[in-house]
């Protein structure tokens, strides 16, 4: 059994808590590429709550698709606390739903000459005027199993933020 089936509950957790709860939820994801979106899709019901993700791989794609700000990208990096509270803000905005999860991190295997170490992830959550938040993970693994601790870390966030708040 793989590791995404391994955890299947986590996801079910979080389409039933929003379901219970009316609530809508969106992803912006740049290392994780929708992989988040895999992760809550595989659960039936979760169109009824999940509006869906925002892939933002390129820092040109976090400020035309999320309207994040030039300077944040420029002050703090696309892999950083602002970049990724950004981008959950911006997911929230420009979707409409209620909350939303963002991953941002460098996967590998090179670095990207910043000095930010490989498996270094940022997750942002942010609430539809509610707070933003993002926490800091460092994963290790191929660049796959990178990517798909991040995602299954993203889920783990958002619900915990959801049962902190609802």
């Amino acid at each position: 059994m793989d590791s995404v089936e391994e955890n299947r509950e986590t996801e079910e957790n979080l389409v039933a808590f929003l379901t219970e709860r009316s609530l809508v939820l969106a992803a912006a994801e740049s290392c994780t590429a929708g992989l988040v979106a895999d992760r809550i899709v595989r659960v039936p019901g979760a169109s009824k709550v999940f509006w869906g993700s925002f892939v933002c791989y390129s820092p040109r794609a976090k400020m035309t698709m999320l309207g994040i700000e030039s300077g944040i990208l420029d002050r703090y990096g696309p892999v950083s606390a602002e970049t990724a509270a950004a981008m959950a803000a911006g997911a929230v905005e420009k979707s409409g739903a209620d909350l939303a999860v963002s991953v941002t991190g460098l996967a590998g295997p090179d670095g990207d000459g910043s000095g930010t170490p490989v498996g270094t992830v940022w997750i942002g959550t942010a609430l539809k005027n509610g707070p933003e938040t993002a926490k800091n993970f460092h994963f290790t693994g191929s660049r796959n199993e990178l990517r798909n601790k991040a995602a299954l870390e993203a889920v783990n966030q958002i619900l915990k933020q959801l049962q902190e708040f609802f």
